[in-house]
C-alpha cells in the first residue's frame, strides 16, 4: 500500500491508524535513511556525504533501500509505504518490485482542501523549550500564547507561515501528481476526502476499501466472476 497526502492533510496519523488496524508494517523511507546513518554502515556513509553536500539521495539509493526492506518476513503479507515512491521512475520501479514478489499495489490518496490545510498549519503553535505542539483551533493551551508546561510564549514555526506553506502545496502538485496520474491508470487507486472528517472515520473507510480490493484481486487471480 501506498499513502500519499499534501503536508497537513493528517497522512501520519493515517499512516499510524491504518498500519495498526492492518497489523502490516508502516516503511518509511526517512526513517530507514536514518536508521542506516546512524548505523554508520556503507550505505549510511554514503548518504551521509550526500545530505552534507546538500544533494537529494539519488532513486538507485532509495530504491536499494525500499528493496531490501521488502525481502524482509514481515513484509511477506503486505506493507505500507510512506515518502516513496516520490517520482515516475520510482513508482515504475515499484510497480515492478511489487510484481516480482507477488505483491499487488494499492494507492490510497489523502485528498484534503489546500485552504483547510492552511487554517490547520496556521494554527500551529509551538513551546520553544519542551517542544509541545499547539493549535489554536483544534488544541489550545490553556492560557492563550503561553505552553501549558513551561508556562513559555509559544511561537510560530517558519515553515507553518502562510507564504511558506502554499509554496510546500505547490511544489508537492507539481512533484506528486504525475506519480498519482501514474498509478491511477495501472492499479488499485482510491482517493479520499480528509478535510472535515475524523481520522478514525476515515481509516475505517479506508480499510474497508483495502479489502474490498483484495477481495476483487482475489476473485481475478482465481477467474470468479469472469
Amino acid at each position: 500500500m501506498v499513502l500519499f497526502g499534501p503536508p497537513g492533510s493528517g497522512k501520519g496519523t493515517q499512516a499510524k491508524l491504518l498500519t495498526e488496524m492492518l497489523g502490516l508494517p508502516h516503511v518509511s523511507t526517512g526513517d530507514m535513511l536514518r536508521e542506516h546513518i546512524a548505523a554508520g554502515d556503507a550505505l549510511g556513509m554514503e548518504v551521509r556525504e550526500i545530505i552534507k553536500a546538500g544533494q537529494l539521495v539519488p532513486d538507485y539509493l532509495v530504491i536499494r533501500l525500499v528493496e531490501d526492506r521488502l525481502d524482509r518476513a514481515d513484509c511477506e503479507a503486505g506493507v505500507l509505504l510512506d515518502g516513496f515512491p516520490r517520482t515516475l521512475d520510482q513508482a515504475r520501479m515499484l510497480v515492478g518490485m511489487a510484481e516480482g514478489r507477488g505483491l499487488r499495489v494499492l494507492v490510497i490518496h489523502l485528498k484534503v482542501d489546500y485552504d483547510v490545510i492552511t487554517a490547520r498549519l496556521t494554527g500551529r503553535r509551538l513551546c520553544p523549550q519542551c517542544g509541545t505542539l499547539y493549535n489554536i483551533r483544534l488544541k489550545p493551551p490553556i492560557v492563550a500564547g503561553r505552553c501549558d508546561i513551561e508556562g513559555a510564549r509559544l511561537i510560530v514555526r517558519e515553515d507553518d507561515k502562510e507564504s511558506v506553506i502554499r509554496q510546500r502545496l505547490v511544489g508537492y502538485d507539481a512533484q506528486t501528481m504525475p506519480v498519482l496520474e501514474y498509478f491511477f491508470a495501472r492499479v488499485r487507486f482510491f482517493e479520499v476526502d480528509g478535510s472535515d472528517r475524523k481520522p478514525e472515520h476515515l481509516a475505517k473507510e479506508i480499510v474497508t476499501w483495502i479489502r474490498s480490493a483484495i477481495d476483487a484481486d482475489t476473485d481475478e487471480i482465481s477467474g470468479e466472476g469472469l
